[in-house]
């Protein structure tokens, strides 16, 4: 009787683990199925789907990552399923993507600035999947793919809506931005993960109040809003960085006034 029992306990057990796995690499699929579409739909010209196509693949990249740490089921395979399906959503697509929409009269120039951003997503892939291995850490060293594919896609839906650039101002501006979001994928610049976010104690009210207020500007200016959000992040590893050089460069300045000498005069 006891046997049984064990082994029933033992059987639940491995049907949990095994819908543990399952869960995530579904939402990775969900994520991969995303990306494609916002391939086709950038062949058929309709960029505005692409870029939404896009912000969808990002809710099932944030999702299959916190219900695999919920139900401690990180594997080897998840993690290698995941980068490949970032790599076809947040470098492939967006690379695509811009190509099609601002680059394609420029030539080889827009097929080379469109590689720099895919191959420079892909070496992040890389660099993060090797330094998760080693440690974790509370910050990401350069700017997540997925992030910088999200400031792509909401210019598409910012411009569509809002901006209509024209045909002079659009190629200029998005060959600096993209390559500027290369730069930061495989740069050293720290960002924040918010994945370990704790709330102080005494300010949870505040907070709740914070996030209803983003959440009604989401809601009624989502093609503002979302924009305004992903590129921030984007910039403020940057400010960030030079806020850290800033303070050390006045440090260093401050210590070597305190260690020149004192001359004492007599009178």
């Amino acid at each position: 009787m006891r046997g049984n029992l064990m082994r029933g306990t033992f059987m639940k057990d491995q049907k949990r683990k095994r819908g543990g796995y399952l869960i995530p690499n579904v939402l990775t699929s969900g994520n991969l199925f995303s990306g494609l579409f916002a391939i086709l739909a950038v062949f058929n010209a309709n960029y505005l789907a692409a870029a939404i196509a896009i912000l969808v693949a990002l809710v099932f990249d944030v999702l299959d990552g916190k219900s695999a740490r919920l139900m401690n089921s990180t594997s080897q395979f998840g993690v290698e399923y995941d980068s490949l399906a970032d790599l076809v959503s947040f470098g492939v697509a967006p690379g695509l993507l811009i190509y099609s929409w601002a680059l394609s009269g420029h030539g080889m120039l827009g097929s080379a600035v469109m590689f720099a951003f895919v191959a420079c997503g892909a070496l992040r892939l890389a660099r993060y999947n090797v330094m998760t291995a080693n440690s974790e850490s509370k910050h990401f060293t350069g700017l997540p793919i997925p992030a910088a594919a999200s400031v792509i896609a909401t210019l598409v839906v910012f411009d569509h809506h809002i901006v209509r650039m024209g045909a002079e101002v659009k190629p200029l501006l998005i060959l600096i931005m993209t390559l500027t979001l290369a730069f930061l994928m495989v740069s050293t610049i720290k960002y924040r993960s918010f994945k370990d976010l704790k709330f102080r104690g005494g300010s949870h009210f505040n907070y709740l109040v914070w996030a209803i207020l983003g959440l009604m500007l989401v809601v009624a200016w989502p093609q503002v809003t979302l924009f305004v959000l992903f590129a921030g992040y984007a910039v403020s590893g940057i400010i960030e960085k030079g806020v850290s050089l800033l303070a050390k460069v006045l440090g260093k300045r401050s210590g070597t006034k305190s260690d020149q000498p004192v001359l004492e005069t007599k009178q």
